[in-house]
C-alpha cells in the first residue's frame, strides 16, 4: 500500500476553472482518514497554495516554489534554499532587455514591476494573492530570492527559456506552461523536495504517488514508485511515466487512486 500522496496544483489538483472537483476533495478526505499524507507540490507560492487548503477544509505541508520553501501545516519552514539576490537582479536586468514580464518570490512575498500589466492581473486572479510592486533597488535589499516568474507569449516561452539556460547554466530553469518558465537556485526541483519529505516521514520513496502535469513535475513522477502524468499532459510526459491517469477536469487522481490497489498498483 502507498504510504503518501504528493499532488502538483495547476492543471492536476485543479481543474480548468482553478477549483477542485468533489470527488478531488473526497479522495483527500479518504486519504486522511486513512491517515496518509497528502502534499500539495507547486510552484506557486505559499500564499498561492494556503488558500486551497482552506477553501477545502484540509491542512497539510506544502512543498512551494518547485522545492525551493518547505513548510509544515502551521507555516513553520521546514527548509528553504534561494539564489543569492545580486544574481536574481542579473537575471531581471535580462528579462527586462528581453521585454519579459516576471514575478519575483521571497519567501512569501511576491514582487512584480507593474500591477497593472495584464499578465499580472491574470496571475493574481488565479492564485487569489496579490503581488505587490519593487523596483530593482527595493529588491536588492532582499535576504535571498527563492524564484523567478517569467510570463512570456506563448510564441516566446521556447526561445527565453534556451536564452535563459544558455546565460544562467548554473540555475534550475524550467518550463511549467506554454507562457511560464521558472527560475530557481541549482539543485532545486519537486524531486529533491519529495525525497526529502519522505525521509523526515520515514516513508521509502517506492510507496509515494505522485501526480503531475507539466515539465516542472516530470522528474517528481519519475523519482516516486508510483508517478500518474494527468491526461491532459504533454504527450512527451506521458510517453515518459508509469501510470496516466485521466485529466484534472474528469477527476484524474480520484480516478487513479480509486483504481490501485493494495499494493499500489494500477488494476
Amino acid at each position: 500500500m502507498y504510504q503518501i500522496v504528493f499532488s502538483d496544483v495547476d492543471g492536476t489538483l485543479l481543474n480548468d476553472q482553478h477549483q477542485m472537483t468533489p470527488l478531488t476533495q473526497q479522495s483527500i478526505i479518504w486519504l486522511h482518514n486513512k491517515q496518509i499524507p497528502f502534499v500539495i507540490v507547486s510552484a506557486r507560492s505559499p500564499s498561492g497554495i494556503f488558500p486551497i487548503m482552506e477553501e477545502n477544509h484540509f491542512k497539510s505541508h506544502l512543498i512551494a516554489y518547485s522545492g525551493a520553501l518547505i513548510m509544515d501545516e502551521y507555516r513553520h519552514i521546514l527548509y528553504e534554499k534561494g539564489m543569492k539576490t545580486p544574481l536574481a537582479m542579473l537575471i531581471i536586468q535580462k528579462l527586462n532587455a528581453m521585454n519579459i514580464t516576471w514575478c519575483v518570490y521571497s519567501f512569501d512575498q511576491w514582487y512584480v514591476q507593474n500591477r497593472q500589466d495584464e499578465k499580472i492581473q491574470r496571475e493574481e486572479n488565479i492564485v487569489k494573492a496579490q503581488s505587490q510592486e519593487a523596483s530593482l533597488d527595493d529588491l536588492l535589499s532582499l535576504p535571498v530570492v527563492h524564484k523567478i516568474l517569467c510570463i512570456c507569449r506563448p510564441n516566446q516561452t521556447l526561445i527565453v527559456e534556451k536564452q535563459l539556460k544558455k546565460d544562467f547554466p548554473q540555475l534550475t530553469i524550467v518550463k511549467s506552461s506554454d507562457i511560464l518558465i521558472e527560475i530557481m537556485e541549482q539543485g532545486i526541483n519537486k524531486a529533491q523536495a519529495v525525497k526529502q519529505l519522505c525521509q523526515l516521514w520515514n516513508i521509502p520513496i517506492q510507496k509515494a504517488v505522485a501526480f503531475g502535469d507539466q515539465y516542472n513535475d516530470l522528474d517528481m513522477l519519475l523519482e516516486v514508485g508510483y508517478g500518474w502524468a494527468m491526461g491532459n499532459a504533454p504527450k512527451e510526459i506521458k510517453k515518459q511515466v508509469k501510470y496516466v491517469t485521466l485529466d484534472n477536469n474528469h477527476d484524474g487522481i480520484h480516478y487513479a487512486l480509486n483504481n490501485m490497489n493494495d499494493e499500489g498498483k494500477k488494476i
